[in-house]
């Protein structure tokens, strides 16, 4: 009969605890849950996943770097994006603004496709602020490519290569080209250059040839040996050019 009753006192203390609670945390004389025993196994985990935590963040930030690392080329590849058939431009390597691009990409860790976007928007830029030829043109009427042709070849002929790139730009515009039109009728009896020209350095087959119509060059009266000569020896020079490449 006792032992039935400590059976039955046993059972009732152990059916007091709830389910959810470890034994461990379990006072069994006070029939309560141990708080401080609780309590210091929480802290005690909480710290052991909050290292374990910050382990992980840690490699996950590695990775990541780790990952982007991989996707920085050793030296960016700089290709033009496509551009207007009328616009002819090209990027110097040596450009600032070029490397100062290629030394904030490689520091950002930005891919190769990544550049990419940045030459196109700084391309875009530049073809934006271009004047539009065809309406430059129609300022300048019907002659228009016989008034530029005469100014471009004006200009390679009485100009250093320096100065012929700088004219170019000026004499893109309608205005441009009609303000070059009136130095060229100020310099129209000018001597032959003696310094090196634009067309000397670099003579093409269509200068060549706009250089023969020149009346200096055909017209009896006007026929200049000087300028004979020169157009001979550009023509040597052109061909000479030709053979060795």
């Amino acid at each position: 009969m006792e032992e039935e009753v400590v059976t039955q006192t046993e059972q009732t203390e152990e059916s007091s605890k709830p389910d959810f609670v470890q034994d461990k945390f379990w006072n069994k004389d006070t029939n309560e849950i141990n708080i401080e025993e609780l309590s210091s196994s929480y802290n005690s985990l909480e710290k052991k996943l909050g290292s374990r935590t910050e382990d992980l963040s840690k490699q996950i930030r590695e990775d990541i770097a780790n990952e982007v690392k991989a996707k920085v080329p050793e030296n960016y590849e700089i290709s033009m994006p496509e551009i207007p058939e009328n616009v002819q431009m090209d990027i110097d390597p040596e450009m600032p603004l070029l490397q100062w691009w290629q030394k904030t990409a490689k520091e950002a860790g930005l891919s190769q496709d990544q550049f990419n976007t940045g030459i196109e928007a700084f391309v875009n830029n530049e073809i934006g602020s271009l004047p539009d030829l065809d309406n430059e043109k129609q300022l300048l009427g019907e002659s228009a490519n016989a008034r530029i042709e005469a100014a471009d070849l004006w200009s390679k002929k009485n100009l250093s290569t320096d100065s012929y790139d700088a004219i170019s730009e000026f004499a893109s515009t309608a205005k441009g080209v009609k303000a070059l039109e009136e130095i060229m009728k100020l310099n129209k009896d000018a001597p032959i250059p003696q310094t090196e020209t634009a067309i000397d350095a670099a003579p093409s087959l269509d200068d060549l040839r706009s250089m023969m119509k020149d009346p200096r060059y055909w017209k009896d009266g006007d026929r200049d040996q000087a300028y004979i000569n020169k157009v001979s020896n550009l023509y040597e020079k052109y061909y000479g050019n030709q053979k060795a490449s």
